[in-house]
């Protein structure tokens, strides 16, 4: 089996395909191929020349991947089968006795990277310089910059480690989806679904998720609440949802939906033919079992919540400090 995914060797996505490729294949008669861009990947699976494609779709640091998305929502031809979810920290790389802080000037990492690593890079006064991904960083350092990415990339790329988890928010995760043929993607659920019993009104929505594109033909006030209500009334749990823009038309927006489910369990293909009654346009995106090792990004700890968030609990004055009352 081939695998594309966004190269070079030692980034992120790499981790993502070797954890995937053990888990399903047992790693036999693989072979992964680093390509530049996400497009890269989609375009190989779509065309036939990968059988399958490893991209990120969501930081839990710096939220969704949006070439992801919208190579999804463009492609008739590609879906998601799997997803793999990371534990990501970033080390800080130099070249071989380039460590002296007097002769570093920049850092550099895949914009995510940098975004993740802004107090190490601000305390030490760097200049941020993108890279097309943090394995790129790493292969092309020069003398005078400092680099973020896995572990991995320092033992790839000889490189020396100038500190370890460097990230500003310690415990981050990305997850990774598993792309397919459109045509294949029942051969390649197979073996999931054989694990278990997915199919009966029984079974547990937990066990999978579905991406859905909700395109709503009729818009205006209220369209929103009709679709979420939809949701409601089946007990379809909505994990997820993000808006993207449609491409040809100004203020029209494609809701991307992540919901509990599989499309092949009753309440799922019940809420799709609610909403194709009313008119929707609707595009399955990818389903995947979730992966283990964790809860999803979508639970919140209440002391996670953005900074100056209000609860009914709180005072009056907090309360009109939050809301802007």
């Amino acid at each position: 089996m081939k695998i594309a995914y966004l190269g070079p060797e030692g980034t992120f996505t790499d981790e993502a395909v070797r954890r995937w490729a053990g888990a399903r294949t047992g790693g036999h008669d693989v072979t992964q191929q680093p390509l530049p861009a996400v497009r890269d990947v989609h375009d190989a699976v779509a065309s036939g020349a990968a059988e399958r494609g490893v991209v990120a779709l969501e930081s839990s640091v710096e939220g969704y991947v949006v070439p992801t998305l919208d190579a999804l929502l463009g492609s008739p031809d590609v879906v998601a089968v799997d997803e793999v979810v990371l534990g990501i920290s970033f080390d800080a790389f130099v070249r071989p006795g380039h460590a002296d802080p007097s002769g570093l000037r920049e850092a550099t990492a895949h914009p995510h990277g940098l975004a993740q690593c802004t107090r190490f890079v601000a305390e030490r006064g760097l200049l941020p310089v993108p890279a097309s991904s943090n394995a790129a960083a790493c292969r092309d350092l020069a003398d005078h910059q400092v680099a973020f990415g896995p572990r991995l990339c320092g033992e790839l790329y000889g490189l020396e480690t100038l500190a370890t988890g460097v990230e500003d928010f310690a415990g981050a995760r990305t997850r990774f989806l598993v792309l397919c043929r459109r045509d294949a993607a029942a051969a390649a659920w197979a073996p999931l679904r054989a694990a278990g019993d997915d199919s009966g009104p029984d079974a547990g929505p937990e066990a999978w998720r579905t991406m859905l594109a909700v395109t709503p033909v009729v818009t205006g006030p209220g369209v929103l609440a009709r679709v979420t209500a939809e949701f409601a009334e089946r007990g379809v749990n909505m994990s997820s949802l993000v808006e993207r823009p449609l491409k040809v038309r100004e203020s029209q927006y494609v809701f991307v939906v992540t919901l509990d489910g599989a499309p092949w369990q009753p309440q799922v293909r019940d809420l799709f033919a609610a909403l194709l009654g009313a008119g929707d346009s609707l595009k399955v995106l990818g389903a995947f079992p979730v992966a283990p090792g964790g809860p999803g990004l979508d639970g919140v700890l209440p002391d996670h919540v953005p900074t100056g968030s209000v609860l009914a609990s709180d005072d009056d004055a907090t309360v009109a400090q939050g809301l802007l009352w």
